[in-house]
């Protein structure tokens, strides 16, 4: 088929602006590089890194797109050269290092999985990042066991809805916090063994009382700052904290003794900087892992709204404020 030259995207042409400075603007449409894909995106998943990206303070990396957009779901219209297993017409889901906010996006064809037939193009786009940073974080670095117990800070978040979807189908309990009796109310739905709306309870109190003082296995963190110590306090023996953003710090001070005393382990990680190759690895773990859950209507993402791309500065204002629960997604309206 015949593809365009240009298409439009989302663009910040003032980095550092509130939501309003987001326009739908013209661009040229990705080209293509050895072992890429061209998809038309239907769906593009919204993530907090987005966020971050239009506030200034998280710059693509380098070589990869300046637009928002890190997952997106649609249909292959191009294959570069060395591409194997994907053809024009297949129908995906893919991780992105940056694009999705567009109506074409170039991806590796190692970050590309098929989306699933019975999923709305809104829930297939609101799966590859969510997925694969619960699965990096919780289950690698986390080592977590199926008879082990795992707080999550931020429980009503895409990551955190998911989060205690991929726990309790592993068979292993999930703790989260949240930031009122609302979002609790919905994580419990979803299937949260405990959920702590931290705006009214002390969550090591709540955990020391549930736990009669042994503590939780893993915890996986958003927030830095004075949580890092507090979690630390209700990890167990052996436990292993992960962080994955610092919404209230990343510089902090710490009595190492807790975590000399109780062997505990201290990582984190950030999944748009790794490599094609490792992210590679993680979408082909996710393929054989997790798909199959997916597959089977085992697994789904929550899906707060689907707002037209247009509309990108509503979706930014919601989860900006904290006003959403689960995942926002952007449906592409192509310009004709």
């Amino acid at each position: 088929m015949s593809l365009p030259l240009t298409m439009y995207a989302m663009s910040c042409p003032d980095a550092g602006g509130p939501p309003d400075v987001m326009r739908w603007e013209k661009r040229p449409v990705p080209a293509l590089n050895e072992g890429d894909v061209l998809i038309r995106v239907v769906c593009a998943g919204v993530n907090r890194a987005d966020i971050l990206q239009r506030q200034g303070f998280y710059p693509p990396p380098e070589g990869a797109s300046p637009v928002m957009g890190l997952e997106v779901a649609g249909i292959i219209v191009a294959v570069g050269g060395g591409v194997h297993g994907w053809k024009e017409g297949d129908q995906v889901c893919a991780l992105l290092a940056g694009g999705g906010y567009a109506e074409y996006a170039s991806a590796p064809q190692g970050q590309c999985l098929p989306k699933p037939a019975h999923l709305s193009w809104a829930e297939a786009a609101a799966l590859p990042e969510g997925v694969i940073t619960v699965w990096a974080n919780i289950f690698e670095l986390g080592q977590l066991k199926p008879s082990e117990t795992v707080l999550v800070h931020g429980g009503s978040s895409g990551i955190g809805t998911l989060a205690i979807a991929m726990v309790k189908h592993y068979g292993a309990r999930i703790f989260v916090t949240a930031k009122n009796d609302e979002k609790c109310r919905l994580c419990d739905q979803l299937g949260a063994d405990l959920s702590i709306n931290y705006m009214a309870h002390d969550f090591v109190d709540v955990i020391q009382r549930q736990t009669q003082g042994k503590g939780v296995n893993v915890v996986l963190d958003m927030v830095g700052g004075d949580y890092i110590a507090r979690n630390l306090s209700i990890l167990s023996f052996e436990g292993r904290h992960i962080s994955i953003a610092a919404s209230k710090g990343s510089a902090i001070t710490l009595d190492l003794m807790p975590i000399i005393k109780k062997r505990l382990i201290l990582t984190g990680s950030t999944l748009r900087a790794r490599s094609k190759l490792e992210k590679a690895r993680l979408v082909n773990e996710i393929a054989l892992k997790i798909w199959p859950w997916v597959e089977r209507s085992e697994l789904k993402p929550f899906i707060y709204k689907t707002l037209p791309i247009k509309n990108g500065a509503e979706a930014h204002k919601m989860m900006e404020f904290g006003q959403h629960i689960g995942k926002m997604v952007l449906e592409v309206q192509p310009t004709l």
